[in-house]
């Protein structure tokens, strides 16, 4: 009985040892340059489109690049910097913009709109605000829609305008992917 016992608290304690081997390990990966988006965690291992699924706040962005058919380029090897619009940003379109841009008819436009949140290349918030600083305090990038797109700080804050006036605010920068970086912003940018 006293054997059974011992043996039933060492399985016990191996359990417990392993279990939090396991979390540990699994801390250890998150901490390594993972990030939370959309309460899914975004890992640098995997590209754009396969962190993007997993995140709830993104669930749009997701439906308009599947209908845009540009899930392939983004999982191609980049490097790309994305300016991912939440769903809440999207909210803020007119009442029907998104249904209208989903149609089939309107997949021109509607590469036009997400390829304008793309700029070609790696630009971390770092390279970001090396071209703010040389700008003296203002960057303007082209995107590959070909439009611009001009970046500045606001206190603490990234902030970017695009071509019809329109202003963004980043709110998670550098989630690193093995084929770029995301910048999650607030609002969705508008090209001419």
């Amino acid at each position: 009985m006293k054997r059974i016992f011992l043996s039933a608290v060492a399985i016990v304690a191996i359990a417990f040892a392993s279990n939090t081997t396991v979390q540990a390990q699994s801390k250890m990966s998150m901490s390594a340059g993972t990030k939370m988006v959309g309460g899914a965690a975004m890992y640098p291992t995997k590209d754009i489109i396969d962190n993007a699924v997993n995140s709830k706040d993104h669930t749009t962005l997701v439906a308009a690049v599947k209908a845009a058919g540009l899930v392939e380029t983004l999982k191609g090897k980049g490097p790309f910097t994305v300016f991912a619009p939440t769903n809440s940003a999207f909210d803020k379109l007119p009442k029907g913009t998104v249904e209208t841009l989903l149609k089939p008819a309107n997949k021109t436009m509607l590469t036009k709109v997400l390829t304008y949140h793309v700029i070609a290349g790696k630009m971390d918030s770092k390279a970001i605000a090396a071209a703010i600083k040389k700008g003296n305090g203002k960057a303007e990038f082209t995107t590959v829609e070909g439009g611009k797109l001009w970046a500045w700080m606001k206190a603490s804050k990234l902030m970017l305008k695009d071509e019809k006036g329109g202003m963004s605010m980043v709110t998670i920068a550098d989630v690193n992917q093995k084929n770029g970086v995301i910048h999650v912003v607030d609002t969705v940018l508008m090209p001419k």
